[in-house]
């Protein structure tokens, strides 16, 4: 796996995530500066300076469950609450429609072109709160900085990563399915036709070549596919217009939504329960959570202020319904655990904890501790 991949999958999740909050928030008429407030509250703490540093580190992906406790935090950084129901759906939305903009990236560095849009539009969501819009394009420095130089293989191994993090992930959704680039199954319809990248030779030539470089062999296929060299005229703009739409926001024209999970193999892992077998990065991904999380500083308002309910299904009754017929091994429950109110529980927890560590780095151990204490505490 590629240790580069995580930033690009947090930014592009988290812009869909902020595409899909925004409709719901205009769709259920909430008040326009409790709205405006969600969105800054939570994007400020999306591209928190300590938060990023921590983030753009060389690093493997985690699990589907560790990556979703830091998204269901993320989303709850400001007055607005989902239950559990709407949190499910609203995961759902994000990782189906990245998962779709990755599928359809026809080079693996567009995949960085989709990362600019979703940051573009964020942009535009604060653009009245300079010191956010700072945060934002600091982001976009960083990522210039560490994606600029890498080469055409590692955007490719960047791109199998995320494949292989999508991989067993089906669920349909409406939008997709009105517009037929997604069967019922719950897998997408991918095109086999039209211009081909810049500078990249029409499918239908496998050539080989040996240890010093020298092409050896041809072989040549049928693709059954319609596809038109970019170097044609009028094919480098059809691209490009194509490209452009990645990560740009579906949700600008209001559409109701609604997600189904399809049915999956027995082997899939979506019939799999990862509770039931221990995973052995269990103590990297408590470790990478709390320094997460930890470092995530969420502004604290200065007085008291009501919060309210953010519903992403059509009706209350809708999103009870979706919350009982759930899959129990789709659902992610939260745990509270209110340490710092029992000492006992507390030493029990950092005792806990303590065998988590690595012997060979016990200078961390406490600090370590104390960011896990102090993110279940948040949770």
């Amino acid at each position: 796996m590629s240790v580069r991949t995580l930033p690009l999958l947090f930014l592009n999740l988290g812009g869909e995530m902020l595409y899909i909050l925004d409709q719901r928030l205009r769709a259920q008429n909430i008040q326009a500066d409790k709205a405006r407030k969600v969105m800054s509250d939570i994007i400020s703490t999306m591209f928190n300076k300590k938060f990023l540093e921590e983030l753009f580190k060389p690093q493997e992906l985690y699990s589907k469950k560790a990556l979703r406790t830091v998204y269901d935090r993320l989303a709850h950084a400001s007055i607005m609450r989902l239950n559990q129901a709407s949190m499910d759906k609203l995961y759902d939305l994000m990782t189906m429609a990245f998962k779709y903009q990755v599928l359809l990236s026809p080079r693996p560095k567009d995949i960085l072109l989709v990362t600019f849009n979703h940051l573009d539009t964020i942009r535009e969501f604060i653009r009245d709160s300079p010191t956010i819009v700072n945060q934002v394009d600091e982001t976009f420095r960083q990522i210039v900085e560490v994606y600029g130089c890498l080469s055409e293989g590692e955007f490719q191994h960047i791109r199998q990563t995320l494949l292989i993090f999508f991989q067993d992930m089906h669920i349909r959704v409406s939008i997709f399915l009105k517009d037929k680039v997604q069967n019922s199954n719950g897998r997408f319809v991918l095109p086999i036709s039209g211009p081909v990248p810049w500078g990249t030779e029409v499918p239908g030539l496998i050539r080989m070549f040996n240890n010093k470089g020298e092409e050896v062999k041809r072989v040549e296929f049928k693709h059954g596919g319609h596809y038109d060299s970019a170097q044609k005229e009028g094919s480098f703009d059809l691209y490009g217009d194509r490209l452009l739409t990645l990560g740009t926001n579906m949700y600008s024209i209001s559409r109701p939504v609604e997600t189904h999970v399809s049915g999956a193999p027995k082997n899939s892992a979506l019939n799999t329960k990862e509770s039931t077998a221990p995973n052995p990065l269990a103590k990297e991904e408590l470790n990478f959570l709390a320094r997460l999380m930890g470092r995530m500083e969420i502004k604290k308002t200065s007085g008291p202020e009501p919060g309210f309910r953010l519903n992403l299904f059509t009706t209350d009754e809708e999103e009870e319904h979706a919350a009982l017929t759930r899959p129990e091994e789709l659902s992610y429950q939260v745990i509270n655990i209110q340490a710092a109110q029992d000492q006992q529980r507390n030493e029990e927890l950092t005792r806990i904890m303590g065998e988590f560590e690595i012997d060979d780095q016990p200078q961390q151990k406490t600090s370590k501790g104390d960011d896990l204490l102090a993110m279940m505490d948040e949770l």
